[in-house]
């Protein structure tokens, strides 16, 4: 009846990062920093693990002379998010 939970998104930053990539396609490291409120290396192990498993893309550039990172949801992130979603829903009985 109950689908197990996807482990990639079943962490509290990773689930925030990919929440806040759904509303904007894309966002700084800058901004994920201040929507999760955590470490910076919290934060860099959590988007090495969502880019990882395909769920995010990373693109390291520069803005003037200081590194940016941008990260963007892949299809399969936002497919992984709405199934997420879906079987959250199953489990409250919605």
């Amino acid at each position: 009846m109950y689908n197990e939970l996807d482990s990639i998104l079943n962490v509290p930053v990773r689930l925030a990062i990919v929440s806040a990539l759904i509303k904007v396609k894309q966002a700084d490291f800058k901004h994920l920093m201040e929507i999760t409120k955590t470490t910076q290396g919290n934060l860099s192990h959590q988007i090495k693990k969502l880019s990882e498993a395909e769920y995010i893309e990373v693109e390291k550039t520069y803005k003037g002379n200081y590194p940016q990172t941008i990260c963007k949801l892949t299809a399969k992130g936002e497919k992984a998010f709405e199934q997420y979603v879906e079987t959250i829903k199953k489990y409250l009985h919605l």
